[in-house]
């Protein structure tokens, strides 16, 4: 056999991220507050964009809502976390891992955990716990599950696609930083006077407490952006909440210089630019909308029964499912579900309320794992204090309902309710029983 070397030509697919869509997908997943930031910040740096008023808000259908049916939200870390884990982590064991990965996160989104110690544990490869934690640290916002300082900078930076092998030199010697040492430090990073400086504003640019934002944050009032109402006929309207849609319009005096000959030609360039981001923006935007709308279309025509009687009646629902109705990737309904709020005539819930795993119930019928949790709820609270419902009973009431659930199922569910055991809820009865 005769070994030899030879160029060969392969022709091959891959999909590239171009900084555009990186752009659209973040854009896709941002809260209203968000957006109205982010539109801000591009109307005051371009001279060709200007606001548009926002529409009013209707009033249709069987319903009128006002400001005061709006709510309040406040996410923790640990519910965020909890969020991204269910979403990105697939593997029952190593989602497992995360969720103790997770419990010992601090306010500011560092982790304390001995990851040698949870592996023997779980009685896991200590590989196996690091790739968990890779995952993790891929979680928004960068910087979450870091186990230093300079891991957390790091992360953001890998977030931003802006790790460059000096910037990677100057995490290594975060001590000279708060020293000072200028010199030392551009010798190392191989940098003159004015590309440290950069280096250095740039990484102040960074949050060092990623987590801080959750705890910290104050309450902000939810203005949904989809209304769902019931018309006269009995059909159901859903609709985008123009209060919700920050709106651009071009600046049409701008717009009419690029013709202008007493323009130099950086300006006119200067001007092409801001005409391209301009439009470039009032694209994503509309896109956006469409996308909140289509997806919003989709659970509702999923989860028409629960308009009518709540969250009882709620069917299971996965991304899955709506992705494939709208053509779209099970990742791309995730960044919509993701802090998109809708009105109804049961209430305001967010997208993501909506998504609900199946339970099988006897007829072979599922049901929607949160309807089930509201049963269990509605079973406690019928006690009376001479029949206290352990997890088993529970699990028998439900199984003469038609539906198949496990012990520990009930108990996880119960839990999440925020409710005690069978025994602490037997002993809090007895206790107000006597003060009577």
């Amino acid at each position: 056999m005769v070994l030899s070397s030879k160029p060969v030509l392969r022709q091959t697919q891959s999909l590239t991220m171009t900084p555009q869509m990186q752009q659209s997908l973040k854009v896709l997943q941002m809260s209203r507050a968000e957006l109205e930031d982010f539109v801000q910040r591009e109307v005051e740096a371009n001279p060709l964009l200007q606001r548009a008023p926002s529409g009013a808000l209707p009033s249709t259908g069987s319903s009128d809502y006002s400001v005061e049916d709006f709510g309040t939200v406040q996410h923790s870390l640990q519910d965020h976390v909890a969020e991204q884990i269910n979403l990105s982590i697939r593997d029952k064991s190593e989602r497992h891992i995360a969720e103790l990965l997770a419990e010992t996160l601090d306010e500011s989104g560092y982790l304390h955990a001995d990851l040698a110690q949870i592996a023997k544990r779980l009685n896991v490869a200590p590989e196996q716990v690091m790739r968990v934690l890779h995952q993790c640290q891929a979680f928004e916002p960068a910087g979450l599950f870091a186990r230093n300082l300079a891991e957390c900078l790091r992360l953001q930076l890998i977030a931003d696609d802006r790790l460059t092998a000096e910037m990677a030199t100057l995490l290594k010697h975060l001590d000279l930083v708060a020293k000072r040492d200028f010199t030392a430090l551009k010798k190392l990073c191989d940098a003159d006077d004015e590309e440290l400086s950069e280096m250095l504003g740039e990484l102040r640019g960074l949050n060092p407490k990623p987590g801080l934002i959750f705890d910290s944050a104050p309450a902000l009032t939810i203005i949904p952006d989809l209304l769902v109402t019931k018309m006269p006929s009995g059909e159901w309207s859903i609709t985008l909440n123009p209060q919700a849609l920050p709106r651009v319009l071009m600046n049409e005096d701008y717009s009419r210089k690029l013709s202008d000959n007493s323009l130099s030609k950086q300006e006119k360039q200067f001007l092409r630019v801001c005409k391209q981001k301009a439009n470039w923006l009032t694209r994503i935007l509309d896109q956006r909308a469409q996308t909140v709308l289509n997806v919003g279309e989709q659970i509702i025509t999923h989860q028409q029964a629960f308009l009518e009687s709540g969250a009882v009646a709620l069917k299971p629902l996965t991304m899955q499912i709506v992705a494939d109705a709208i053509e779209m990737h099970e990742s791309t309904i995730s960044r919509v579900a993701n802090q998109k709020y809708m009105m109804t005539p049961q209430g305001l819930f967010e997208y993501r309320y909506f998504f609900n795993s199946a339970i099988r119930g006897k007829t072979g019928d599922d049901i929607a794992s949160e309807a089930v949790r509201i049963k269990i709820r509605t079973l406690i609270t019928q006690e009376i204090i001479d029949s206290v419902l352990s997890d088993e009973s529970i699990v028998q009431k439900l199984d003469a309902e038609g539906i198949v659930i496990a012990r520990r199922t009930v108990a996880k569910y119960r839990e999440e309710l925020g409710i005690p055991s069978s025994a602490k809820r037997r002993r809090e009865m007895k206790l107000h029983a006597q003060k009577r």
